[in-house]
């Protein structure tokens, strides 16, 4: 990997845990939905059944900790004290772009995980656009098999790229790619936003081209145009992403157009989510998993006690939010009554 990648890979981490980089205004949406409270739910909370099974493999909850990081020694730790969490709680997990271990063999250990994970259902990742740029079924192989993960994630960040000084910016035909990748891959293949979220559009040309699953990655979160200000070489750039900050589709709208676009497809929520409520909200609006990343890795790079605290909290406010729904299982929470106000 070239010094330029590695330095914009630790500036990402470094903004990200040292800058504010959320979106000014433009929230997530879920703040917006209601559930209806039962005072007599007939359940005991102790009874409460969170696990779920995704492509094949069963988690104790659908939480998930979102793609965030690899390819620095920094990275390599966090993803470390990241998996071994998930091992324990029974999460999903995905790690970063793993183009910098694709082109440098030597830091496949920094996306590396397996040792502390060994159960997790795990995700590869790569951007979707680097198929216009000389990759293809070999590169995405390569990246599964890199770190034994379960599926691959294709990310799609266009105004990250196009935001970027040093960015890719030819998205042009790039579905056919993706179904060229989706067809030859030996495991599920995975779209995702990176915080901007999936028009129906998106949604279906996504599902026709083979995709198996959704993460919608809203807005709401973190704002990759922010982050991308704060680290722009000049005022042209800064003033060029600075007028993206609030721009995307909320999550909870993103949730709803993935329902639209391809009503069988998984969907995987994030973009946002600030807690377990947030996590109840977007199961109810039909997502499968519910993932956050930017608190995650905040609590992580504090300590791994801080870690499982943060996660121990998530999973009580999600239990809770079943209990006060009279929702016993997951499939009862997605029948949930949730109002929109």
């Amino acid at each position: 990997m070239s010094e330029v990648t590695e330095r914009r890979k630790d500036d990402h981490i470094r903004i990200n845990l040292e800058e504010n980089v959320q979106f000014p205004t433009l929230t997530s949406g879920l703040e917006r939905y209601r559930f209806l409270h039962r005072a007599l739910p007939e359940l005991d909370l102790n009874q409460i059944d969170t696990r779920v099974t995704l492509l094949g493999k069963t988690m104790t909850s659908p939480i998930f900790i979102s793609s965030m990081t690899g390819g620095t020694e920094r990275a390599r730790q966090l993803n470390l004290v990241l998996a071994a969490a998930a091992q324990q709680y029974g999460l999903a997990m995905g790690v970063g772009s793993m183009r910098a271990a694709i082109e440098n063999a030597a830091l496949a250990t920094t996306f590396q995980v397996r040792e502390v994970a060994p159960d997790i259902l795990l995700f590869a990742n790569l951007g979707a656009v680097q198929l216009n740029y000389g990759y293809g079924v070999a590169e995405c192989l390569r990246a599964v098999e890199m770190i034994e993960a379960d599926a691959l994630i294709l990310h799609f960040n266009v105004l990250q790229e196009a935001v970027q000084p040093e960015g890719d910016v030819n998205f042009s035909k790039l579905a056919d790619r993706v179904a060229a990748v989706c067809a030859a891959l030996p495991v599920p293949v995975i779209a995702k936003e990176v915080g901007w979220g999936f028009s129906p559009q998106d949604v279906k040309l996504l599902h026709a081209a083979g995709i198996q699953a959704i993460d919608v990655a809203g807005s709401g979160g973190t704002s990759w145009s922010e982050v991308e200000y704060h680290r722009a070489p000049t005022a042209f750039h800064a003033r060029v992403a600075r007028s993206f900050a609030d721009w995307g589709i909320p999550t909870a709208k993103a949730i709803c157009y993935a329902r639209e676009g391809a009503p069988d497809l998984p969907i995987l929520a994030s973009g946002g989510l600030r807690d377990g409520l947030d996590a109840a909200k977007s199961l109810a609006l039909g997502a499968t998993l519910a993932g956050m990343a930017g608190a995650f890795l905040k609590a992580a790079d504090q300590s791994p006690a801080a870690l499982n605290e943060f996660i121990e909290v998530v999973q009580a406010q999600l239990r809770v939010a079943m209990l006060c729904t009279g929702s016993a299982n997951l499939e009862a929470l997605r029948q949930a009554p949730l109002a929109h106000t």
